[in-house]
């Protein structure tokens, strides 16, 4: 075991010296490290959001994290122990449980003769924190470091449990990660199903074609009604004049996962600093995975603000963004947790506005998701498209689906939780790759509510044909396992949600993924509009086969008239031309699922990473939405 070697005179001179009790501000100043100025108006912020000022004067640069340490050891009298110099005791490391360490800002540190001495990065919190340490340890001394370094060595001596943790924290029973395991039943209805389908392609294929076309049939009139009880349950979102926020205000963390991400991550820098929420609330991370050195290095030379810090996540069995959110949400110290993507560009008053929301909203509200759009909408014709879904997705649907009373499907980005809720739901399943609507369900299946909230994410849309078809393939094979997973089991299902919100997940998640598998036998009526024989002509009669004509284009028409809706609640007027061109959009999601299903089949876990940074914003003002 390691002891620092330090002698009883020491010792006391640390103790003695003479700024001990002398405010941080005023050993700072004595220094010409900050002037009077600055001491007055930190003071004067300090108490308007209920900050220390040593966390005010840090998070807006007037003094280093390593200058403020050295004021606070004057004026507590206490040692500095930093992790390059004087490295912790493995043996001492471990006298409290991490998790301990991480919420309290704390860790055992060494032993100096028969005296423990426990470092913190709160000196203001540790008697109130050293009455919960166990008896043995109620005589330790306090040093001082810094919140880095604590984050720093027990990442070293846990990470590896911490990311094994990570994959597995969500209950068997909520997880896909046993998608490869089934039982001797289930493998015996999927053979007779696939053999069904297969003699019938084969002997008789028009019955196969009429059991497809009476499938996408259901389902194209559930899901366009579906839109249009949405429609009518949902309104713009209105925004409040200036956001009520509480006397103290509470701290704001925020996950944003990186993986090789080094042409946008500078950029997303200068985002985020345009945030108004008090910096000394703010809690950024950047986390990074253990093998993405070429971010890593891009961030080392990057000089980040003292509110923004990298985590860097062990290598595991997967590697997926919600395995990296798992890990890196140990480290997090805020009472509300956001996600952010790495191209975002937030609205400025955004923090504000998700503080506003929780602390008026329920208490079973355990989770607030923001409105996306795209700062690029411009770039192509694809882009187009995907603007128009969007706003039709979250200005229309997500608002309905909430005010009718669903389960909401989340969105991976601009989406906050109450850290109860998170708690209680075990985090995110890190096989699925649509984590966030999986997230979502299971939030309403362990008694929360999810709400929308009037602000907007500009982030960059996805404009290329094939990477738009992974990420288009990933998002609907996610969609596939997080239908599979709550209702391999659809008795509990209904049990824990209810009538009307099981119907919902079912609804929703079966009218996509059966539409875009079978969108190419709705497409068999464009031959009728053409004047051209169909397959069907010598089973039905004409009147019938003008109806289901009728039937397929009058739900062309309620897509187009929700996406003119959706487009109406957004600034992108230049968008309402280009709706009608929608559908030769949508085909695109046919071969989307076709890849889909064939990953799911040979590689269910796989993560296509979408790669951002190859389209510039349209213009400086979309990417800030001053518009909105």
């Amino acid at each position: 075991m390691n002891t620092l070697q330090l002698s009883d005179e020491e010792l006391a001179l640390q103790q003695a010296q003479h700024d001990r009790g002398q405010p941080v501000g005023h050993i700072l100043m004595e220094r010409g490290q900050v002037t009077a100025q600055d001491v007055v108006q930190v003071m004067a912020e300090a108490r308007r959001i209920g900050q220390p000022i040593t966390h005010v004067m840090a998070a807006d640069g007037l003094a280093t994290r390593e200058e403020i340490l050295a004021a606070q050891a004057r004026h507590y009298g206490a040692l500095v122990l930093r992790r390059e110099v004087t490295p912790p005791d493995s043996d001492v490391v471990a006298l409290l449980p991490p998790d301990f360490c991480l919420t309290h800002g704390i860790l055992p540190w060494a032993r100096i003769g028969d005296r423990l001495m426990v470092a913190t990065s709160r000196p203001d919190q540790f008697d109130s924190i050293r009455q919960r340490f166990p008896d043995a340890l109620q005589g330790a001394l306090m040093a001082l470091t810094l919140e880095a370094d604590i984050h720093e060595e027990i990442a070293a001596q846990y990470g590896a449990t911490f990311a094994k943790e990570a994959e597995t924290c969500v209950p068997s029973a909520e997880s896909c990660r046993d998608l490869n395991t089934s039982t001797p039943m289930s493998l015996a209805i999927a053979g007779v199903l696939a053999a069904g389908a297969l003699a019938l392609f084969i002997y008789a294929p028009l019955v196969l074609f009429g059991i497809g076309l009476t499938l996408a049939i259901g389902s194209l009139l559930l899901a366009q009604g579906l839109k249009l009880v949405a429609l009518f349950a949902s309104s713009k979102p209105k925004r409040a004049a200036v956001p009520r926020l509480p006397d103290t205000l509470p701290t704001v963390s925020v996950l944003i996962p990186l993986f090789r991400e080094s042409e946008i991550a500078a950029k997303l820098i200068q985002r985020l600093s345009r945030l108004t929420y008090p910096k000394a609330c703010l809690d950024i991370i950047l986390v990074l995975e253990a093998e993405d050195s070429q971010t890593r290095a891009l961030l080392k030379r990057t000089q980040l603000p003292s509110w923004m810090r990298v985590i860097s996540v062990p290598p595991g069995e997967v590697t997926t963004k919600p395995r990296a959110m798992n890990y890196s949400l140990r480290f997090t110290r805020g009472d509300y947790i956001g996600i952010y993507d790495a191209e975002d560009a937030p609205a400025p008053d955004q923090i504000e506005r998700v503080v506003d929301h929780f602390t008026h909203a329920p208490d079973d509200v355990g989770c607030i998701q923001g409105i996306l759009d795209f700062y690029n909408p411009r770039a192509n014709w694809l882009s187009r498209c995907f603007a128009i879904e969007y706003a039709s997705w979250f200005r229309i649907l997500l608002p309905g689906l909430a005010r009718i009373g669903f389960a909401v499907p989340l969105g991976g980005t601009t989406v906050f939780f109450r850290r109860k809720a998170l708690k209680a739901t075990c985090g995110w399943d890190a096989h699925n790759v649509t984590e966030d609507a999986d997230l979502g369900i299971r939030l309403a299946r362990h008694g929360f509510r999810t709400e929308l909230f009037a602000s907007v994410t500009r982030e960059e849309a996805n404009n290329r044909f094939w990477p738009w078809i992974k990420q288009r393939s990933r998002w609907l094979k996610g969609y596939g396992l997080t239908w599979w997973v709550h209702s391999r089991r659809p008795l509990k299902l209904l049990r824990d949600l209810g009538p009307k919100r099981f119907l919902g997940v079912q609804l929703l998640f079966l009218t996509t993924l059966v539409q875009f598998a079978l969108a190419p036998v709705l497409w068999s009526f464009w031959l009728i509009v053409a004047g051209l024989p169909h397959p069907l002509d010598p089973y039905l009669d004409r009147p019938t086969m003008i109806a289901l004509t009728t039937l397929f284009l009058s739900a062309e028409a309620i897509g187009i008239f929700v996406s003119l809706a959706a487009v109406s609640r957004t600034p992108h007027s230049g968008l309402f031309a280009w709706v009608p061109t929608q559908f030769a959009y949508f085909p695109l999601g046919t071969i989307a699922i076709y890849k889909a299903f064939w990953e799911t089949l040979t590689n269910p876990f796989y993560w296509d990473k979408t790669q951002h940074g190859h389209s510039a914003p349209d213009t400086l003002e979309a990417e800030l939405h001053l518009d909105e």
